[in-house]
């Protein structure tokens, strides 16, 4: 499996709200390298996870509009007329 890349940005952002997060509960601080290893296990071990999580719900939506598509290519179909003899 690809390992999930995430920009520096994002990462410093999240590390950030993960800090935060855990002094809101703990009442104490968490240091910088401590949040990174924090990040990077659930990057690694929850990730995938979510991830997956949205493949099964994009695959759902896809299948439910294919549904929806069919039925309405069918509603465009126009009637045979039957040759008699």
């Amino acid at each position: 499996m690809q390992e999930i890349k995430i920009v520096k940005t994002e990462k410093d952002e999240i590390i950030g709200r993960m800090k935060t997060f855990y002094y809101e509960m703990s009442g104490d601080e968490i240091g910088d390298l401590a949040a990174e290893h924090w990040f990077e296990f659930m990057k690694k071990e929850v990730g995938p996870f979510f991830y997956n999580k949205g493949i099964e719900d994009s695959k759902q939506m896809l299948m439910e509009k294919m549904l929806h598509l069919e039925e309405d290519l069918y509603a465009l179909k126009r009637p045979l007329q039957t040759i008699r003899k």
